[in-house]
């Protein structure tokens, strides 16, 4: 039987939507948008378009900067649409107060990603650029470029998400040996994959060839720097297609010169462009313009992937790529928005304070907020809890997808008891060794409250530079704790301090001015009284 469409159905059947694509992209690509009979696509860049008023949707590549200005000049767009990964040129604050919906392709250029890898480990193993530029260059030189074979060699990959474990099938394949250092990887999920599970000094010593593939964090930047490269094997090679930074330059330049690191492939950089990068004149370095994602395939699948994604939310279906709202109405969103936005804070405050793997994660309503749309909240929690850990976008959608491919277990309930607030949202992960229950409340008119830690009772306000300290209950330890932050010039704004009983396990939840760097951490845990330091952004 065929079905009858209401009245809102006819009317979005109807409707002729106007989209701009403001950089460029093939035809292929953009083929679900110019072959439907519902769009206007107009390519033009958004400084040279007219009628900006008049458009539902754009699309960007790297090329366009869509600032607050830019969306305010297009009052009734509805979504912005990025081909490719990066979403550095939206400013996502902006569209998410406008209500309107950022997507973009998480997906479409990891193979792309992880064959270039590959083939710049291949080059740097066997000098095939500096091969190809003698022999260009009129030489004939058999002997000076004797490579090395990957069969037998140890990789060890540095953040194992979707590009990792696509690395690592090509070098099995290879013959290699895999080693991996994720600290949020469970050991079921490394022996699904063949893999071996190592601590990251481990990985150091180990690994004949190193290579990253983590998200740029404030525990990544820098963390094989000078350090830490001392600790790898003489002869080592490293490689970074994943973000510029991970690897600090001078560090790597060092030991370059030095010879303890054979060669290093680099296709991302701290600044970019790199053409007056020192790393770039090295012999024994690789390098390519930020090109990992380039391959007309992986081109080819962001743009169709968006512009397919982009008819079908404006026909009403959801964005399963939203980086910044969820897929209701935005009477519903905004009901729920102090909730939705809370909650995502929450995961991110539990995922700094958990660095070990986890295998479940759950959430449990009290009090009125179990009359809205709850498992919102509990998916904007679990992108929360998982962006940090991963080498790609997370969101609302694909969140559940990624917890499940990381061997998490998530599930939400609803109980009575609020511990006297109108409403209260728990949540605790178990982790390998460590479990961690965070308490937190909305109240209008003092908006979120972290209230409980573990059985600690506390109220602050999450957000800034957080210090997170666990403690014994001793005359004294606040004294100390103020030293160490004085002599590293961090003024303390707030402080929670919360125990069981007198002498007992204790905490501290300090709110700080500035950010502290593992040398505060470090410096605090030598008191003999604190157990753990950890510090939070956000």
């Amino acid at each position: 039987m065929q079905k009858t469409m209401n009245e809102e159905e006819t009317a979005t059947s109807n409707q002729t939507f106007r989209v701009l694509v403001s950089d460029s992209m093939s035809s292929e690509g953009l083929a679900p948008l110019l072959e439907s009979d519902q769009v206007q696509c107009v390519q033009q860049h958004v400084d040279d378009a007219e009628g900006l008023d008049s458009f539902d949707a754009l699309l960007v590549r790297s090329g366009t900067t869509v600032t607050a200005e830019v969306m305010d000049s297009m009052p009734n767009l509805r979504i912005v649409a990025r081909a490719g990964v990066g979403v550095d040129n939206i400013d996502i604050d902006a569209a998410t107060k406008r209500g309107v919906v950022v997507i973009n392709a998480p997906d479409g250029n990891t193979i792309s990603t992880a064959e270039h890898t590959f083939a710049m480990m291949a080059s740097l193993a066997r000098k095939i650029p500096q091969a190809n530029a003698s022999l260009k260059s009129g030489e004939w030189n058999r002997k000076g470029f004797q490579g090395t074979e990957l069969r037998g060699k140890t990789l060890g990959i540095v953040g194992f998400g979707r590009i990792g474990s696509e690395l690592s099938k090509r070098a099995q394949s290879f013959e290699m040996s895999v080693i991996v250092y994720d600290p949020f990887l469970t050991k079921e999920r490394a022996n699904e994959m063949g893999v071996d599970l190592r601590d990251f000094e481990e990985l150091l010593g180990e690994a004949d060839v190193i290579t990253v593939h983590t998200p740029l964090t404030k525990d990544t930047k820098g963390m094989l720097g000078h350090e830490n490269l001392g600790k790898t094997k003489p002869g080592v090679m490293l490689l970074n297609c994943a973000r510029g930074g991970i690897i600090d330059e001078e560090a790597l330049a060092h030991y370059l010169e030095t010879g303890h690191v054979a060669g290093a492939a680099l296709d991302v950089y701290e600044e970019e462009p790199a053409n007056e990068n020192p790393l770039v004149a090295f012999d024994q370095v690789v390098s390519t313009p930020h090109i990992a994602a380039s391959t007309k395939e992986a081109q080819l699948n962001v743009a169709s992937q968006v512009s397919d994604e982009v008819l079908q939310f404006l026909q009403g279906l959801p964005a399963l790529n939203s980086i910044n709202l969820p897929t209701m109405s935005k009477e519903k969103f905004e009901a729920i928005r102090p909730y939705y936005e809370f909650a995502r804070r929450m995961g991110n405050i539990m995922s700094q304070s958990v660095k070990t793997p986890v295998q479940e994660l759950n959430v449990r309503y009290s009090g009125n907020v179990t009359d809205l749309e709850t498992s919102i909240l509990t998916r904007s929690l679990l992108a929360g809890f998982l962006q940090s850990r991963i080498d790609a976008p997370v969101n609302d959608v694909n969140a559940s997808t990624i917890a499940k491919e990381r061997g998490i277990d998530y599930g939400e309930q609803f109980g009575s008891q609020s511990l006297g607030y109108s409403n209260l949202i728990q949540a605790t992960v178990e982790g390998e060794g460590r479990s961690f229950a965070l308490y937190g409340t909305y109240v209008k008119e003092y908006g979120p409250r972290i209230v409980r830690i573990n059985d600690f009772n506390v109220d602050f306000y999450p957000t800034g530079h957080l210090i997170y300290i666990q403690h014994t209950d001793k005359p004294g330890v606040i004294g100390k704790m103020g030293q160490i932050l004085g002599r590293h010039q961090i003024n303390i704004a707030t402080m929670q301090v919360g125990r069981r009983e007198e002498g007992g396990e204790a905490i501290m939840m300090l709110a700080v001015d500035r950010e502290a760097n593992q040398d505060v951490v470090k410096d605090l845990t030598s008191i003999e009284e604190i157990s753990l330091a950890d510090t939070i952004e956000l």
